[in-house]
Protein backbone atom coordinates (compact mmCIF):
# COMPACT_ATOMS: atom_id res chain seq x y z
CA UNK A 1 0.00 0.00 0.00
CA UNK A 2 1.28 3.23 -0.68
CA UNK A 3 2.03 5.30 2.22
CA UNK A 4 4.67 8.37 1.23
CA UNK A 5 2.45 11.34 -0.95
CA UNK A 6 5.44 13.79 -0.68
CA UNK A 7 3.83 17.37 -1.32
CA UNK A 8 7.16 19.25 -0.94
CA UNK A 9 7.71 19.00 -4.65
CA UNK A 10 4.84 21.34 -5.40
CA UNK A 11 6.71 24.13 -4.12
CA UNK A 12 9.31 23.60 -6.36
CA UNK A 13 7.30 22.86 -9.34
CA UNK A 14 5.35 25.92 -8.70
CA UNK A 15 8.55 28.34 -7.68
CA UNK A 16 10.23 26.91 -10.71
CA UNK A 17 6.82 27.55 -12.93
CA UNK A 18 6.83 30.91 -12.23
CA UNK A 19 10.58 31.94 -12.13
CA UNK A 20 10.53 30.46 -16.44
CA UNK A 21 6.97 32.23 -16.54
CA UNK A 22 9.24 35.29 -15.31
CA UNK A 23 11.78 34.93 -17.69
CA UNK A 24 9.42 34.95 -20.93
CA UNK A 25 8.01 37.90 -19.95
CA UNK A 26 11.57 39.42 -19.61
CA UNK A 27 12.41 38.28 -22.78
CA UNK A 28 9.01 38.85 -25.24
CA UNK A 29 7.22 41.90 -25.39
CA UNK A 30 3.59 41.83 -23.07
CA UNK A 31 0.87 41.28 -25.10
CA UNK A 32 -1.09 44.72 -26.43
CA UNK A 33 -3.85 45.02 -23.44
CA UNK A 34 -1.83 42.82 -20.85
CA UNK A 35 -2.12 45.19 -17.42
CA UNK A 36 1.11 46.51 -15.44
CA UNK A 37 2.04 44.28 -12.53
CA UNK A 38 -0.27 44.87 -9.33
CA UNK A 39 -2.84 46.28 -12.10
CA UNK A 40 -5.03 43.07 -12.10
CA UNK A 41 -8.54 43.36 -10.51
CA UNK A 42 -8.12 42.40 -6.51
CA UNK A 43 -9.93 39.49 -5.13
CA UNK A 44 -12.13 39.30 -2.38
CA UNK A 45 -12.02 37.35 0.86
CA UNK A 46 -14.79 37.29 3.45
CA UNK A 47 -14.94 36.47 7.12
CA UNK A 48 -16.69 37.04 10.09
CA UNK A 49 -14.90 39.43 12.76
CA UNK A 50 -15.70 38.76 16.33
CA UNK A 51 -16.36 41.91 17.52
CA UNK A 52 -17.26 41.13 21.36
CA UNK A 53 -14.44 42.00 24.23
CA UNK A 54 -12.48 38.90 25.93
CA UNK A 55 -15.36 38.00 28.80
CA UNK A 56 -18.29 38.77 26.61
CA UNK A 57 -20.55 37.06 24.23
CA UNK A 58 -19.25 36.59 20.71
CA UNK A 59 -20.73 39.05 17.99
CA UNK A 60 -19.65 38.93 14.91
CA UNK A 61 -19.34 41.54 12.26
CA UNK A 62 -19.48 40.38 8.30
CA UNK A 63 -16.12 41.75 6.75
CA UNK A 64 -15.27 41.74 3.05
CA UNK A 65 -11.68 42.53 2.20
CA UNK A 66 -10.01 43.10 -1.18
CA UNK A 67 -6.60 40.91 -1.50
CA UNK A 68 -3.99 42.07 -3.97
CA UNK A 69 -3.08 39.45 -6.45
CA UNK A 70 0.29 37.96 -6.24
CA UNK A 71 1.36 40.93 -3.82
CA UNK A 72 5.23 41.21 -3.21
CA UNK A 73 5.66 41.62 0.54
CA UNK A 74 3.29 39.42 2.97
CA UNK A 75 2.91 39.25 6.39
CA UNK A 76 1.57 35.63 7.93
CA UNK A 77 0.67 35.02 11.61
CA UNK A 78 -1.40 31.72 10.89
CA UNK A 79 0.66 28.71 10.18
CA UNK A 80 -1.78 27.00 8.25
CA UNK A 81 -2.03 29.92 5.73
CA UNK A 82 2.15 30.14 6.14
CA UNK A 83 2.26 26.28 5.20
CA UNK A 84 0.06 26.88 1.64
CA UNK A 85 0.99 30.15 0.98
CA UNK A 86 4.98 28.24 0.81
CA UNK A 87 3.83 25.26 -0.53
CA UNK A 88 2.40 27.14 -3.55
CA UNK A 89 5.67 29.18 -4.22
CA UNK A 90 4.89 32.08 -2.05
CA UNK A 91 7.45 33.21 0.43
CA UNK A 92 6.90 35.07 3.85
CA UNK A 93 8.10 38.83 4.28
CA UNK A 94 7.15 38.54 7.89
CA UNK A 95 6.29 36.07 10.78
CA UNK A 96 6.17 35.39 13.89
CA UNK A 97 9.61 34.11 13.91
CA UNK A 98 9.75 32.14 17.17
CA UNK A 99 6.45 30.10 15.76
CA UNK A 100 7.14 28.93 12.14
CA UNK A 101 7.48 25.59 12.42
CA UNK A 102 11.35 23.97 11.30
CA UNK A 103 9.73 22.23 8.40
CA UNK A 104 8.21 25.67 7.27
CA UNK A 105 11.28 28.11 8.03
CA UNK A 106 12.15 27.16 4.19
CA UNK A 107 9.46 29.66 3.16
CA UNK A 108 11.01 32.96 5.14
CA UNK A 109 12.60 35.76 2.84
CA UNK A 110 16.01 36.04 3.49
CA UNK A 111 15.55 39.64 5.50
CA UNK A 112 12.45 38.26 6.69
CA UNK A 113 11.48 40.22 10.13
CA UNK A 114 9.39 39.03 13.32
CA UNK A 115 6.14 40.50 13.31
CA UNK A 116 5.52 39.69 16.75
CA UNK A 117 4.07 35.99 18.58
CA UNK A 118 0.28 34.28 17.51
CA UNK A 119 -1.61 36.43 20.48
CA UNK A 120 0.59 39.75 19.85
CA UNK A 121 1.63 41.94 17.27
CA UNK A 122 4.44 44.01 16.79
CA UNK A 123 2.62 46.93 14.79
CA UNK A 124 5.31 49.08 14.82
CA UNK A 125 7.15 46.80 13.26
CA UNK A 126 4.96 45.87 10.94
CA UNK A 127 3.64 49.01 9.53
CA UNK A 128 7.30 50.21 9.31
CA UNK A 129 7.82 46.97 6.23
CA UNK A 130 4.67 48.37 4.76
CA UNK A 131 3.11 45.23 3.77
CA UNK A 132 0.72 44.55 0.93
CA UNK A 133 -1.30 41.66 3.01
CA UNK A 134 -1.35 40.67 6.66
CA UNK A 135 -3.08 37.13 6.74
CA UNK A 136 -4.15 35.97 10.06
CA UNK A 137 -6.24 32.59 11.08
CA UNK A 138 -7.00 31.00 14.63
CA UNK A 139 -4.89 32.13 17.54
CA UNK A 140 -4.03 35.54 15.69
CA UNK A 141 -7.67 36.14 14.52
CA UNK A 142 -8.33 38.80 17.31
CA UNK A 143 -5.06 40.92 16.02
CA UNK A 144 -7.75 42.05 13.27
CA UNK A 145 -8.68 45.42 14.05
CA UNK A 146 -5.15 46.73 15.11
CA UNK A 147 -4.11 45.50 11.99
CA UNK A 148 -6.21 46.43 9.22
CA UNK A 149 -5.51 50.00 8.95
CA UNK A 150 -1.76 48.76 8.06
CA UNK A 151 -2.63 47.12 4.71
CA UNK A 152 -5.45 44.40 3.84
CA UNK A 153 -5.75 42.25 6.43
CA UNK A 154 -7.46 38.83 6.14
CA UNK A 155 -8.63 35.71 9.00
CA UNK A 156 -8.52 32.35 7.47
CA UNK A 157 -9.87 30.50 10.50
CA UNK A 158 -12.05 27.85 10.18
CA UNK A 159 -15.24 28.22 8.37
CA UNK A 160 -17.30 24.38 8.38
CA UNK A 161 -15.25 21.57 8.49
CA UNK A 162 -11.27 20.88 8.29
CA UNK A 163 -11.81 19.54 4.71
CA UNK A 164 -13.92 22.05 3.71
CA UNK A 165 -11.48 24.93 5.12
CA UNK A 166 -8.61 23.76 3.55
CA UNK A 167 -10.33 23.35 0.16
CA UNK A 168 -11.61 27.03 0.49
CA UNK A 169 -8.08 28.45 1.84
CA UNK A 170 -5.94 26.80 -0.68
CA UNK A 171 -8.14 27.56 -3.49
CA UNK A 172 -7.98 31.07 -2.73
CA UNK A 173 -4.56 31.36 -1.69
CA UNK A 174 -3.56 29.68 -5.24
CA UNK A 175 -5.84 32.32 -6.72
CA UNK A 176 -4.00 35.07 -4.55
CA UNK A 177 -0.59 33.50 -6.33
CA UNK A 178 -1.69 32.41 -9.91
CA UNK A 179 -1.23 29.08 -8.46
CA UNK A 180 -4.46 27.58 -9.58
CA UNK A 181 -3.17 24.51 -11.21
CA UNK A 182 -0.85 23.59 -8.20
CA UNK A 183 -3.90 24.32 -5.70
CA UNK A 184 -6.19 21.98 -7.48
CA UNK A 185 -3.06 19.17 -7.71
CA UNK A 186 -2.35 19.52 -4.15
CA UNK A 187 -6.08 19.28 -2.91
CA UNK A 188 -6.57 16.18 -5.25
CA UNK A 189 -3.60 14.61 -3.76
CA UNK A 190 -3.97 15.09 -0.13
CA UNK A 191 -8.18 13.71 -0.81
CA UNK A 192 -6.93 10.78 -2.02
CA UNK A 193 -4.30 10.37 0.71
CA UNK A 194 -6.97 11.35 3.21
CA UNK A 195 -9.10 8.73 1.73
CA UNK A 196 -6.62 5.88 1.88
CA UNK A 197 -5.95 6.91 5.27
CA UNK A 198 -9.32 6.08 6.09
CA UNK A 199 -9.32 3.22 4.27
CA UNK A 200 -6.57 2.12 6.95
CA UNK A 201 -8.58 2.79 10.25
CA UNK A 202 -11.53 1.34 9.01
CA UNK A 203 -10.38 -1.82 9.65
CA UNK A 204 -8.53 -0.78 12.82
CA UNK A 205 -10.85 -1.07 15.38
CA UNK A 206 -11.65 1.62 18.18
CA UNK A 207 -9.42 4.46 19.39
CA UNK A 208 -9.08 7.27 21.60
CA UNK A 209 -7.14 10.45 20.91
CA UNK A 210 -5.61 11.89 23.82
CA UNK A 211 -3.02 15.20 24.68
CA UNK A 212 -0.46 14.81 27.01
CA UNK A 213 -0.43 18.29 29.07
CA UNK A 214 2.45 18.69 31.38
CA UNK A 215 2.08 15.39 33.53
CA UNK A 216 -1.76 15.02 32.80
CA UNK A 217 -3.93 13.67 29.62
CA UNK A 218 -7.00 14.57 28.50
CA UNK A 219 -9.40 12.70 25.87
CA UNK A 220 -9.85 14.24 22.77
CA UNK A 221 -13.35 13.92 21.20
CA UNK A 222 -14.90 13.99 17.84
CA UNK A 223 -16.08 17.23 16.95
CA UNK A 224 -19.97 16.58 16.17
CA UNK A 225 -20.14 19.68 13.74
CA UNK A 226 -19.00 21.85 16.49
CA UNK A 227 -15.83 23.60 14.54
CA UNK A 228 -15.17 25.98 16.58
CA UNK A 229 -11.49 26.57 18.47
CA UNK A 230 -10.67 23.37 20.02
CA UNK A 231 -13.65 21.11 18.96
CA UNK A 232 -11.90 21.39 15.40
CA UNK A 233 -8.19 20.54 16.05
CA UNK A 234 -10.18 17.79 18.88
CA UNK A 235 -11.60 15.85 16.78
CA UNK A 236 -9.42 15.75 13.54
CA UNK A 237 -8.50 11.67 14.50
CA UNK A 238 -12.39 11.08 14.13
CA UNK A 239 -13.81 13.15 12.00
CA UNK A 240 -10.92 13.65 9.37
CA UNK A 241 -9.25 10.46 9.78
CA UNK A 242 -12.40 8.52 10.25
CA UNK A 243 -11.17 6.94 13.84
CA UNK A 244 -13.93 4.47 15.69
CA UNK A 245 -14.23 6.10 19.14
CA UNK A 246 -13.50 4.10 21.70
CA UNK A 247 -16.50 5.61 24.09
CA UNK A 248 -20.22 6.35 22.32
CA UNK A 249 -20.12 9.82 24.22
CA UNK A 250 -16.34 11.13 25.39
CA UNK A 251 -17.43 13.99 26.89
CA UNK A 252 -20.19 12.37 29.13
CA UNK A 253 -17.95 9.26 29.77
CA UNK A 254 -14.91 11.25 30.98
CA UNK A 255 -16.80 14.07 33.01
CA UNK A 256 -15.03 16.89 30.74
CA UNK A 257 -11.56 16.18 29.02
CA UNK A 258 -8.95 15.39 32.15
CA UNK A 259 -8.67 11.34 32.24
CA UNK A 260 -6.72 9.07 34.54
CA UNK A 261 -4.74 6.63 33.53
CA UNK A 262 -7.45 4.08 34.95
CA UNK A 263 -9.70 6.00 32.59
CA UNK A 264 -7.19 4.26 29.50
CA UNK A 265 -7.63 1.06 30.81
CA UNK A 266 -11.43 1.10 31.33
CA UNK A 267 -11.94 1.79 28.20
CA UNK A 268 -9.32 -0.21 26.29
CA UNK A 269 -8.63 1.16 23.02
CA UNK A 270 -7.44 -0.84 20.16
CA UNK A 271 -4.87 2.12 19.60
CA UNK A 272 -4.10 5.26 21.31
CA UNK A 273 -3.34 8.36 19.18
CA UNK A 274 -1.08 10.56 21.22
CA UNK A 275 -0.39 14.30 20.80
CA UNK A 276 2.46 15.42 23.09
CA UNK A 277 1.45 18.95 23.92
CA UNK A 278 4.74 19.59 26.14
CA UNK A 279 7.08 19.24 22.86
CA UNK A 280 4.62 21.40 20.44
CA UNK A 281 4.74 23.96 23.41
CA UNK A 282 8.24 23.41 25.44
CA UNK A 283 6.93 24.19 28.41
CA UNK A 284 7.42 20.92 29.65
CA UNK A 285 10.90 18.71 29.51
CA UNK A 286 8.94 15.19 30.15
CA UNK A 287 7.23 13.46 27.09
CA UNK A 288 4.67 11.98 26.26
CA UNK A 289 6.47 8.53 26.20
CA UNK A 290 7.53 9.08 29.34
CA UNK A 291 4.42 10.15 30.99
CA UNK A 292 2.24 7.23 29.63
CA UNK A 293 5.27 4.55 30.10
CA UNK A 294 3.89 3.04 33.58
CA UNK A 295 2.18 -0.11 34.86
CA UNK A 296 -1.95 1.11 34.32
CA UNK A 297 -1.08 2.21 30.62
CA UNK A 298 1.20 -0.97 30.06
CA UNK A 299 -1.72 -3.39 30.66
CA UNK A 300 -3.73 -1.70 27.86
CA UNK A 301 -4.14 -3.18 24.63
CA UNK A 302 -3.04 -0.45 23.02
CA UNK A 303 0.40 -0.69 24.77
CA UNK A 304 0.80 -4.74 24.47
CA UNK A 305 -0.11 -4.46 20.93
CA UNK A 306 2.23 -1.84 20.41
CA UNK A 307 -0.83 0.62 19.79
CA UNK A 308 0.40 3.52 20.98
CA UNK A 309 0.76 6.32 17.92
CA UNK A 310 2.51 9.02 18.83
CA UNK A 311 1.39 12.47 16.27
CA UNK A 312 3.56 15.26 15.38
CA UNK A 313 3.06 17.57 18.12
CA UNK A 314 3.48 20.25 15.83
CA UNK A 315 1.37 19.79 13.17
CA UNK A 316 -1.23 18.67 15.09
CA UNK A 317 -1.23 20.80 18.32
CA UNK A 318 0.29 23.95 16.60
CA UNK A 319 -0.43 24.14 12.55
CA UNK A 320 -3.17 21.38 11.77
CA UNK A 321 -3.84 22.82 8.55
CA UNK A 322 -2.32 23.89 5.06
CA UNK A 323 -0.75 21.66 2.25
CA UNK A 324 2.51 20.30 4.07
CA UNK A 325 0.74 19.53 7.59
CA UNK A 326 -1.94 17.83 6.46
CA UNK A 327 0.50 15.22 4.48
CA UNK A 328 2.29 15.22 7.39
CA UNK A 329 -1.21 14.28 9.24
CA UNK A 330 -1.83 11.37 7.15
CA UNK A 331 1.54 10.09 7.16
CA UNK A 332 1.53 9.59 10.83
CA UNK A 333 -2.26 8.10 10.28
CA UNK A 334 -0.80 5.41 7.94
CA UNK A 335 2.06 4.43 10.40
CA UNK A 336 -0.41 1.50 11.39
CA UNK A 337 -0.44 0.49 7.93
CA UNK A 338 2.94 -0.70 7.81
Amino acid sequence: MKTNRPLATLSIVAASALALAGCAAADAAAPEGTPEPGTAEPLVWDFAFNTAGEDEEPAYEDVSVEVPRDPEKVVIFDMASFDTWTSLGGEVAGAPLDSVPDYLADGLAADAFNAGTLFEADVLAIAEQEPDLIILGGRSAALYDELKDIAPTIDMSSQGSFEETLERNVTFLGEVLGAQDEAAAALEELEAGIAEAREVTAEAGTGLGVMVSGDGISALKPSLGDYSGRNLRGGLIYDVFGVEPAVDDIEAATHGEPISFEFLLETNPDYLWVIDRNAATGESSESAAAILDNDIVKQTTAAQEGHIVYLDPVAWYIVFGGIETTQIMTDDVMQIAE
